[in-house]
């Protein structure tokens, strides 16, 4: 359950604050947990949607996802070592406050989880700059600072307290707010120049036609692209349709590429073929990517395992000749090798007659 809410918690944000041409975002998540097997406390930065750097409480070292981010220790030898230092802190403050919450919300026992996202947006045309903070408890949202007004929003009642608390404390107010407005476009500025051919690339997807039973949605899946801006849609003789269309959510890939879905609700009868066809079109790319709807084109359960057997039987039949080959092969030098009278043995009843008469 924590997992599905940690990954849906990470796609709102995505969503919300979603990257166009000019302007490029740093995302901060910060999660602990008391969920077994799960690290006590970790987080993760992205850049533009791509991660940059991780830390766990179990390996306790901030490391960096991409190459390119490491040429920030160029200007910054101690990067590192304060990324680093900084994490191990959250997790004491986290590991605090992941108890005041249990305590605001009257729970003694089982399993939780508290989350931090923060970030901030600069673009790279206007200058302009805007930063966010949301704060979650078991996947709920709980309360966020508003940076237009310096203020705390509370999304649950049990937060209203903390609302009070920090919204009196002005020192922390204006921390929060420089941090969002100054110190994190900063960085944001500084990882963007550093991975700009990283960042600046595009990348076309491998698009496939998926269904897991005959009566189950033909999905249409994009994945490998980048940038994140795109578009995936289904047309029908043409025109773009909406209905029995369901859109996925737009995800990463570890790789820094993203993926996403467009399931279509149809029966493919002989008549449908080649009427339908999903689309894909990448940000800054000016062709459509256009897969048509054919029973032959799509990827199910029954056609791979009917594809895996034809493939292991044209397998098998090639292997059988050979081994046949192989046995005659050894046969015919075996008897060659023998000694004449023994080979009359074997040889066949005239030739056996021709030499007893010589």
């Amino acid at each position: 359950m924590f997992t599905m809410n940690l990954l849906a918690f990470f796609v709102l944000a995505v969503q919300i604050y979603s990257v166009t041409p000019v302007i490029h975002t740093l995302n901060y998540f910060m999660t602990a947990s008391q969920v077994a097997k799960l690290p006590e406390y970790w987080e993760a930065a992205y850049v533009d949607g791509v991660q940059i750097l991780h830390f766990d409480s179990n390996h306790r070292k901030a490391k960096a996802k991409q190459d390119w981010v490491d040429k920030i220790t160029e200007d910054d030898p101690h990067f590192w070592e304060r990324e680093t230092a900084g994490s191990i802190q959250n997790q004491q403050v986290f590991k605090f406050n992941i108890e005041v919450a249990k305590k605001r919300f009257n729970q003694t026992g089982g399993v939780h989880m508290l989350q931090r996202m923060g970030g901030c947006e600069w673009n790279d045309e206007t200058g302009e700059v805007d930063g966010w903070e949301h704060h979650s408890y078991d996947g709920e949202d709980f309360i966020s600072f508003e940076l237009k007004t310096m203020s705390w929003i509370a999304a649950h009642p049990q937060a209203f307290i903390t609302k009070l608390k920090w919204d009196q404390d002005d020192g922390y107010n204006q921390y929060k707010t420089n941090y969002r407005t100054e110190v994190c476009p900063f960085w944001l500025k500084k990882h963007v120049s550093n991975g700009r051919d990283f960042l600046t690339r595009t990348e076309l997807p491998r698009v496939s036609l998926l269904q897991k039973t005959p009566s189950s949605p033909i999905t249409c899946h994009a994945t490998g692209f980048y940038p994140r801006t795109s578009d995936l849609f289904w047309r029908k003789d043409g025109e773009q349709i909406h209905e029995d269309v369901e859109m996925g959510e737009t995800l990463p890939n570890h790789d820094g590429t993203f993926q996403t879905t467009a399931d279509l609700k149809v029966e493919l009868t002989p008549a449908a073929e080649g009427r339908y066809e999903c689309v894909f079109k990448l940000d800054g790319v000016r062709e459509e990517m256009v897969t048509k709807l054919y029973a032959k084109s799509i990827l199910s359960n029954a056609r791979i395992q009917e594809e895996d057997r034809k493939k292991a039987v044209a397998i098998a039949v090639p292997l059988v000749v050979l081994a046949l080959v192989a046995v005659a092969v050894a046969v015919g030098v075996f008897l060659a090798k023998r000694p004449k009278s023994q080979q009359a043995i074997y040889a066949p009843a005239s030739s056996t007659s021709s030499s007893e008469k010589d």
